[in-house]
């Protein structure tokens, strides 16, 4: 698949938002994560998840969180100390509540759009691999105005694992019809980035704001557009392979 195959529908990237490095050659579509990577939502779950847990006496340590932000609510509970005699689905519940009532205020990350605006100037197609529920993604992507940008859009309930795990990024690149080592992902919790490496794609992060190489996240301010772009795990990558039968989805009540 070229970048000729995929026609532009797109407008040229505003030259003022323009603060995403140049598509590596050979990529030949775009996968991003959206919570935190696409949309400035990581201090609202944070905030969410927080007011949800308060009734039951557990709090949510700041740093544990952003180490695993890009887990769904139900999996971020499956791995919270002292967590595991909570109840899930009232807390899932809770905190769903509060980010749909606060939906149509989320923000895009502006970096990120101009990488996305780029890929389909070039006519790459895009797609949208999230840890999270289709029940805040969509109505998100809708708030954004950010829907028809994307020809796939992949959430907790389609995949059997969320992040660490490939499955969400793998699901995405197969519904694009793109090799996972043409894609480039972009996510900016480490969990995401895990998950996108182990599926074999070419990965940048999201830190403050900013699109910077994968295994730059302790170099503060230093962006994509200033930095070499990392050196793809490709030879390493997990065979691009389609999902076994009996992989089964996760419900839409158990995502977030």
């Amino acid at each position: 698949m070229t970048q000729a195959a995929h026609p532009s529908t797109c407008p040229a990237p505003t030259p003022a938002r323009n603060c995403a490095p140049a598509i590596p050659e050979g990529i030949e579509a775009l996968i991003l994560d959206f919570d935190g990577t696409l949309a400035d939502t990581t201090d609202s779950h944070e905030q969410a998840l927080r007011a949800a847990l308060h009734p039951y006496g557990t709090g949510l340590d700041h740093d544990w969180y952003r180490r695993h932000a890009g887990l769904s609510i139900h999996d971020l509970l499956t791995v919270l100390p002292s967590g595991r005699a909570l109840p899930y689905e009232e807390i899932i519940r809770a905190s769903r509540a509060h980010l749909l009532a606060a939906v149509h205020s989320i923000k895009p990350i502006p970096c990120v759009v101009s990488l996305l605006d780029a890929a389909r100037y070039a006519g790459l197609p895009c797609a949208v691999a999230s840890g999270a529920s289709g029940r805040l993604v969509h109505p998100g992507l809708d708030a954004l105005r950010l829907t028809p940008a994307f020809a796939a859009v992949v959430v907790r309930e389609d995949v059997a694992h969320g992040k660490p795990s490939p499955d969400l990024f793998l699901a995405a690149a197969r519904r694009l019809d793109v090799p996972p080592d043409r894609c480039l992902a972009v996510d900016d919790a480490p969990d995401g980035v895990t998950s996108a490496r182990a599926a074999g794609m070419h990965v940048i992060t999201v830190i403050d704001g900013h699109l910077a190489p994968a295994g730059e996240r302790a170099v503060a301010g230093r962006s994509a557009a200033q930095a070499p772009w990392p050196k793809p795990a490709w030879a390493a990558a997990t065979p691009y392979v389609a999902a076994p039968a009996d992989a089964a989805p996760r419900s839409a009540d158990s995502a977030s």
